[in-house]
């Protein structure tokens, strides 16, 4: 398979090719459940694979430091102006080199060393980069944590209000990554605004749902929009930063020179591609889709005695809380691996075991939704998931290797977008 789909790297280190290879099969014949994955098309794979790599781009379009932009500025510039009239916004960074780097560009814009910052509790769904202690945002600023309610996952946003007036932070960050439900970004703009912070919505898990109209816009309600530009947007691995015009200079200035040197070139005209397949009706289908697959996995899942976190979920996402079978987070998720049904592991609120043996799991529909499985699927998805927790509490290798051979068989109907078919 990679011989003849990747013929100069085969040639050139046949090493490293069999490691693209062993990939792609892994990637075609496994249910990939992990929320923050997903398929990119043969042409965002193409465009992130151009000769564009080969320039070095210091600056932004019409404002470089080197010679010979005239390409790269129209790969830009056309980016941008997707950007802004997909998620309908006034100013729009794609150079930000991933979800992190971009949120740093954002407390290099608005805030300064030892400025309070808030945004929700890593172990409550939110961040590392919204303040938590072991990142450098935790670090370099005063980080207070929101969370939500025990016994409901949702959140308090009476308590987050509260919260704010009390430490009047310079920044709010709303968004997290192990949200099931919708964020009211409307809620959060009053909060804001009443405490006086800048308010930054990090949509990197359901930026592709928006743009699909499969939830609410923070557009018109926030002051910054982060986003990676892969998960649900189906774009290649990068990110963005959107804003209103008022802080358009502040944002570009973070970017650079405050954080980075040249952007990736290749990755810019990716997220190109990525966007304008976002503007297409095939991605809201795609989008609804994403969601309707995750409440009837939900559903599924409820009716075999599974502990969701929230009672289920609003959009791509799912979270486990596998206390009640007995069964620790990490280990369901390594047996789940063995029958090709990859998860993570993930904290739920109030989880009484430590982050990297945790009580739960995390899940989504993005991936399973770009390969064209639907509701109908999603009782034997659940069915999988249920006998491969039930496996991993017995230690029963047979049972999983049982729910391998299955996934494999109905993966094989169902190719994914930018593989190999065979």
């Amino acid at each position: 398979m990679s011989a003849s789909r990747h013929p100069a790297l085969s040639a050139t280190d046949p090493e490293l090719a069999s490691f693209v290879a062993a990939e792609e099969s892994l990637q075609a014949e496994t249910l990939r459940l992990i929320p923050s994955e997903n398929y990119v098309s043969a042409a965002v794979l193409e465009a992130s694979g151009t000769v564009l790599q080969n320039k070095y781009s210091e600056g932004y379009p019409g404002r470089r430091y080197y010679e010979g932009q005239q390409n790269i500025d129209r790969v830009e510039a056309l980016a941008v102006e997707r950007a802004k009239g997909l998620f309908g916004v006034d100013h729009a960074n794609v150079q930000p080199y991933s979800g992190s780097p971009a949120n740093l560009a954002v407390y290099l814009a608005f805030a300064k060393p030892g400025d309070t910052v808030m945004g929700m509790a890593l172990p409550m769904g939110g961040h590392l980069t919204h303040g938590w202690g072991v990142s450098a945002t935790g670090s370099w600023f005063r980080g207070v944590q929101y969370g939500v309610r025990p016994g409901t996952g949702l959140i308090d946003y009476d308590a987050v209000r509260d919260q704010a007036l009390a430490e009047r932070p310079k920044i709010i960050f709303c968004g997290g990554t192990a949200l099931p439900r919708t964020i009211d970004f409307a809620a959060f703009a009053s909060i804001a605004e009443e405490a006086g912070s800048v308010l930054v919505a990090d949509v990197a898990h359901i930026a592709g749902l928006i743009a699909g109209g499969a939830h609410p816009s923070p557009a018109g309600h926030v002051d910054v929009i982060s986003t990676t530009t892969h998960k649900t947007l189906r774009g290649p691995r990068g990110a963005m930063l959107m804003c209103r015009e008022e802080h358009a200079k502040a944002i570009d200035k973070a970017v650079f020179p405050g954080l980075q040197g040249g952007p990736h070139n290749q990755t810019t005209a990716g997220i190109a591609v990525a966007l304008h397949e976002a503007a297409q009706p095939a991605f809201v289908s795609y989008a609804h889709a994403v969601v309707a697959n995750a409440k009837a996995l939900a559903q599924a899942l409820l009716e075999r005695g599974f502990d969701l976190v929230s009672g289920g979920t609003d959009n791509h996402l799912i979270l486990i809380d596998l206390t009640g079978k007995d069964v620790p987070g990490k280990v369901a998720a390594k047996a789940l691996d063995r029958a090709g049904i990859v998860v993570n592991y993930n904290t739920v609120p109030f989880d009484p075991r430590k982050p990297f043996d945790p009580s739960g799991i995390r899940i989504g529909t993005p991936s399973l939704t770009s390969r064209g499985l639907s509701t109908e699927h999603m009782p034997q998805v659940a069915d999988w998931i249920s006998r491969s927790v039930d496996a991993a509490a017995k230690a029963d290798e047979s049972a999983l290797a049982v729910v391998r051979a299955e996934v494999t068989a109905l993966m094989s109907a169902f190719p994914a977008p930018g593989l190999p078919l065979s």
